[in-house]
C-alpha cells in the first residue's frame, strides 16, 4: 500500500465519527484552526481542495442536495418523499451518523435558510408544496365539456343577476378551476391572512427549541457534542431550528389550504375573494357536493353560479370591502398570544421517530384567551362577513326565484356557511381564527327589510361607504337602521366641519366676529 493511503487512513483514524460528522455539518465553523494549518502546510485533503466549501452551506455556498444519495425531492424542497422534517426537531441528541444522514438530505432547504437572512420566519415554499401535495392524489382535470358548462352557468347567471341588484356585470368568461389552480391561485391571499399568526407561531416555538438546546433538555445536543460546538456553530444550530420550527408550521398550514381546496366550491366560497376578481368554479367539488341532495346537477351548478357572480360584484363595486375584511384579520393577529405552556408541553414530547408527533403542537390550546382588542376585531370579522353573505343570499333569492329547489339549496348553503366543514375548523385552529358568518340569517333578514323599504336601489346604496355600513345593533334591529343611519351621518358630518374649520384657522370663532382665545 502507497505512503499517501497510509497517511490517509492515518488521518480518518485521528479524526472521530464526532469531528467527522460536525465538520460535515457546519463545515468551516468547526475546526477552523485546524484547517488553516492544515492549507498553511499545504497539506489539505485532497477532497477539501475539490470543494472547498461545506457540505451543507452554514457558512459557503452548499452543493445541490441529494446529489450523492440519487434521492429525488418529496413533498418538501429537498426532502426525499415521506420524509418530515419535524423529525429534525428532535433528532440532536439521537447517534450522529442518523443525523449526518438527514442533513444531507436537506441541503436545499439549508441554502434557502442562509441565502436570505429576512426571510418569513414561516416558510411559504413549503406551505405551498404541502397544499399541493394534499391534492394530487385526487385532482380531476377540467374538461373541456367542465369548461363550457361553467362558462355558460356563470353568463346565465349574470342575465338573472342584472334584475337583481343595480351592480352591474364584469363581463368576464367563467373560469374551471382544478384543486390545484385554486391553491396556486389563492395562494397569496391565504398568506396575507396567516402570515402574522404564523410568524407568532414559528418565533414562539423557535424560542422554546432555543430554550431546550442551550439547558440540554428534551431535544437538547449531547453534552459530548455540545463542547466540541464553537460559539458560531451553536448560533448556526439556533437559527436553523427556529427555521425547522417555521418549516413545521407552514406545512400544517398548507395542509389545511389543501384540504379545504377539497371542500371549496368556488374561488370565494369562504366570504373573501381569495383569487382576486375571477369567477371561478371547482366542478369536481360540485360534482362531490351534488351527490347526495337529490337536486338536479345543471340546478345546482346555476345557484352556485349565481352565488359566486354575486359576491365578486359585490367586491368589485365596493372594494372597500376586501381591505376592511384583510385590515380585521391583521388587526385580530397582531394580538395573538402563543400559549407557551402548551407548546413547552408539546415540544417535550416530541419523537424524532415519529413525525406525526409534531402534529400535536398544532391542535387546540395553541393560543391564550383573545385579548380584548381581538374580540372587537373578531366581532367586526364576524359582522362584515354576516353582512356580506346575507346581501348574497338575498340577491340570489331574488334572482332565482323560479328554481324549483330554491329554498332547499338556500338553506343547505346557509347551514354550511354556518357551521363551516371539517377543513375550516382545521384551518381556525391552526390559525386561531374562525372565518364564519355567525349572524347570517340575521343579516340576510335585514337586507330584505331593507328591500322592502327603500328597494333594490336602497338596498344595495348601503355598501357605498365603509363609514355608514350596518352595525351588529342592526341586525338586532332591522326596522330602525335608517334613523341610526341618519344619525351616524349627521355625526361624521358635524366631524367634518368641525375638522374643516381647524384646518381653516376658524376653530373657535364666535358668531360677533370675535375670535375666542384658547390656552
Amino acid at each position: 500500500m502507497s505512503q499517501n493511503s497510509d497517511d490517509s487512513r492515518s488521518g480518518e483514524n485521528r479524526e472521530g465519527p464526532d469531528e467527522e460528522f460536525l465538520r460535515k455539518l457546519f463545515g468551516e465553523a468547526f475546526g477552523q484552526d485546524e484547517q488553516k494549518d492544515a492549507e498553511d502546510s499545504g497539506d489539505k485533503p485532497e477532497d477539501q481542495k475539490k470543494d472547498s466549501g461545506p457540505s451543507i452551506g452554514f457558512t459557503g455556498t452548499p452543493r445541490p442536495g441529494g446529489s450523492d444519495s440519487g434521492q429525488q425531492s418529496g413533498g418538501f424542497p429537498g426532502f426525499p418523499p415521506g420524509f418530515d422534517p419535524s423529525q429534525m426537531l428532535g433528532g440532536l441528541g439521537a447517534d450522529p451518523g442518523m443525523m449526518q444522514q438527514i442533513m444531507g438530505q436537506v441541503q436545499a432547504m439549508f441554502s434557502a435558510m442562509q441565502n436570505d437572512d429576512d426571510a418569513s420566519a414561516v416558510n411559504w415554499d413549503v406551505t405551498m408544496s404541502s397544499a399541493l401535495a394534499a391534492v394530487q392524489e385526487d385532482d380531476p382535470a377540467v374538461t373541456p365539456a367542465d369548461q363550457h358548462r361553467i362558462d355558460s352557468a356563470l353568463r346565465l347567471a349574470e342575465m338573472w343577476l342584472n334584475e337583481a341588484t343595480t351592480f352591474e356585470s364584469l363581463g368576464q368568461i367563467g373560469q374551471g378551476y382544478t384543486r390545484r389552480k385554486w391553491i396556486e391561485q389563492t395562494f397569496e391571499a391565504w398568506q396575507s391572512l396567516t402570515e402574522p399568526v404564523g410568524e407568532s407561531v414559528a418565533r414562539a416555538m423557535g424560542a422554546v427549541i432555543r430554550e431546550q438546546l442551550e439547558d440540554g433538555e428534551g431535544a437538547g445536543i449531547p453534552e459530548e457534542l455540545k463542547g466540541m460546538l464553537p460559539p458560531q456553530a451553536m448560533g448556526q444550530m439556533f437559527t436553523m431550528m427556529e427555521r425547522m420550527a417555521g418549516v413545521g408550521f407552514g406545512a400544517q398550514i398548507g395542509q389545511a389550504i389543501g384540504e379545504l381546496a377539497r371542500e371549496v366550491h368556488s374561488s370565494s366560497d369562504i366570504g373573501l375573494p381569495l383569487a382576486g376578481d375571477t369567477l371561478a368554479l371547482l366542478p369536481a367539488n360540485i360534482e362531490a357536493f351534488s351527490k347526495d341532495l337529490q337536486v338536479e346537477d345543471e340546478e345546482i351548478l346555476l345557484f352556485l353560479a349565481l352565488r359566486e357572480a354575486a359576491r365578486i360584484r359585490l367586491f368589485v363595486h365596493a372594494p372597500w370591502l376586501r381591505d376592511d375584511l384583510f385590515n380585521a384579520v391583521a388587526q385580530y393577529a397582531a394580538d395573538v398570544h402563543v400559549n407557551m405552556d402548551r407548546i413547552e408541553e408539546a415540544a417535550r414530547q416530541i419523537d424524532p421517530q415519529n413525525p406525526e408527533s409534531m402534529e400535536m403542537i398544532f391542535g387546540e390550546g395553541l393560543f391564550s384567551d383573545p385579548t380584548p382588542m381581538q374580540q372587537a376585531a373578531l366581532r367586526r370579522i364576524e359582522t362584515t362577513l354576516a353582512l356580506v353573505e346575507g346581501w348574497v343570499d338575498d340577491v340570489v333569492s331574488q334572482a332565482a326565484s323560479h328554481l324549483p329547489s330554491l329554498e332547499k339549496l338556500r338553506e343547505t348553503m346557509n347551514r354550511r356557511r354556518a357551521s363551516g366543514g371539517p377543513a375550516e375548523h382545521t384551518f381556525a385552529t391552526l390559525v386561531g381564527l374562525e372565518l364564519r358568518p355567525r349572524r347570517l340569517r340575521d343579516a340576510a333578514a335585514l337586507w330584505a327589510h331593507l328591500r322592502g323599504e327603500r328597494g333594490i336601489e336602497g338596498r344595495d346604496e348601503v355598501w357605498a361607504h365603509p363609514d355608514v355600513q350596518p352595525e351588529e345593533q342592526d341586525l338586532d334591529d332591522p326596522q330602525g337602521f335608517f334613523d341610526r343611519r341618519a344619525e351616524r351621518e349627521a355625526q361624521a358630518s358635524k366631524m367634518d366641519e368641525e375638522l374643516k374649520k381647524l384646518l381653516d384657522g376658524d376653530y373657535g370663532s364666535t358668531d360677533d366676529g370675535g375670535t375666542e382665545q384658547t390656552p
